[in-house]
């Protein structure tokens, strides 16, 4: 029966230490998210104007040379699929899901392409490598520490090599921070670019003369990479909110299940010290009655 004791307190003992790193990780997620969720807000209003603003500027009736390099219609026979997770697990299925989301893309719109997977993440770039589809710059380091900068170069590369007609369409699949408890798992065409559309009741309507200041060839030259780049970025600030958001509601959820743990095992080791407890009494009182019997 001691031996019973021990293992149960031994249990304890580990689910309590268990407890304590689900807690503290919990906390760190937390202060984390909140600067994760301040900057993926301030963002992303920006960035859907700034998505707005360039398919306007490429819907325009003039054209040059970079808007038809980057708005180039050419099929989807070859294809990036830029796929962004975090670097640590700990965060239930997220990451799981991101890489469903990015296989079942393939497998239904790309099945007859040539496809390539660039890993934004550590856990996409384990998880494509083991499979059949040729895996590209692993860039693990960049959802754990980046800034506009370093994200700017991997978007122009990306840009680079559709222009150089290495891929034909681009694809992103990334998580779309809502809440801590909720991330929606989503895939969006990055280039070629798609020119605005208007709305149902002004399609027959005429179609707007824009005035560009200075002319348009510079403004898209100079205007449009920078957007491109916004998008890739906030991305990746999507990403960076919902994996903080998604671990922390995982070390919340296993918290709580250490606790009921906790109670189960409290009423195990109880149990079995009441009936240590009993057989020791009865011992006693054999023996006792045992001598008086002698």
């Amino acid at each position: 029966m001691s031996g019973q004791l021990k293992e149960v307190r031994e249990r304890i003992g580990s689910v309590k230490s268990t407890q304590q790193i689900t807690k503290a990780m919990k906390m760190v997620s937390a202060a984390k998210l909140k600067r994760a969720t301040d900057a993926i807000v301030q963002m992303r209003p920006y960035s859907e104007k700034l998505s707005v603003i360039l398919g306007n500027i490429l819907g325009a009736s003039a054209s040059d040379e970079m808007e038809m390099k980057l708005a180039d219609q050419r099929g989807d026979e070859k294809v990036l699929v830029v796929v962004f997770t975090s670097d640590r697990g700990l965060c239930g299925a997220f990451n799981t899901n991101i890489i469903k989301k990015a296989k079942a893309l393939i497998a239904e719109q790309y099945a007859n392409s040539d496809v390539t997977v660039m890993a934004m993440g550590k856990k996409a770039a384990q998880a494509f490598a083991k499979t059949d589809y040729k895996l590209i710059d692993k860039h693990a380091p960049l959802i754990t520490d980046f800034d506009f900068e370093s994200v700017s170069k991997v978007a122009q590369k990306v840009m680079t090599a559709f222009e150089e007609k290495q891929y034909d369409k681009v694809e992103l699949v990334y998580s779309q921070f809502r809440n801590p408890a909720v991330q929606f798992f989503i895939s969006e065409q990055f280039l070629p670019v798609m020119p605005a559309e208007a709305p149902e009741d002004e399609k027959s309507a005429t179609s707007v003369d824009f005035i560009f200041e200075p002319d348009r060839t510079s403004i898209v030259k100079t205007l449009v990479p920078k957007i491109l780049k916004t998008q890739f970025f906030k991305a990746m600030l999507d990403t960076n909110a919902s994996q903080h958001g998604a671990r922390m509601t995982a070390m919340d959820n296993a918290t709580e299940n250490a606790e009921e743990l906790l109670k189960d095992l409290k009423i195990s080791y109880n149990r079995a010290r009441q009936a240590a407890i009993t057989t020791e009494l009865t011992e006693i009182v054999s023996g006792a009655a045992a001598l008086e019997g002698s």
